[in-house]
């Protein structure tokens, strides 16, 4: 295997990881979101769902993969930051909720890690074409 086809594998497996631990992180925390507003426990369901298709995506090697874990961690990344802020309908008190909550930090850190992911995923491929 070439040094360049070693690191795409490489790229592939972490974006898979990251994006699995993504939807967990979801999954386990939606619960809480349910009793807040049954939308937004709907949300980190869909999340995790979408995780999952997309590592499997990301897996068979498809672009579609990619794009949807690129949705899925910006998408959440940016909903956090703005439920913690401005706030979102039906669900005030996440406004008043710390923005350096544990679950919440790792999550957007694991989220921002799969983003830079899909940049060198991009990059990559841009350059090979």
């Amino acid at each position: 295997m070439s040094r360049a086809g070693g690191a795409m594998r490489g790229l592939t497996w972490t974006g898979i990881l990251l994006i699995l631990i993504v939807g967990a992180i979801h999954a386990i925390e939606s619960p809480d979101y349910f009793s807040e507003a049954t939308y937004l426990g709907w949300l980190f369901v869909a999340n995790a769902v979408g995780a999952v298709v997309a590592a499997f995506g990301i897996y068979r090697g498809e672009a579609w993969g990619w794009g949807l874990g690129f949705l899925i961690s910006a998408g959440a990344f940016i909903a956090y930051i703005v439920s913690r802020t401005v706030g979102l309908p039906g669900a005030p008190g996440l406004a008043q909720e710390s923005l350096f909550e544990t679950a919440g930090l790792i999550s957007l850190i694991i989220e921002a890690l799969f983003v830079i992911a899909f940049v060198a995923w991009t990059s990559r491929r841009v350059t090979k074409a």
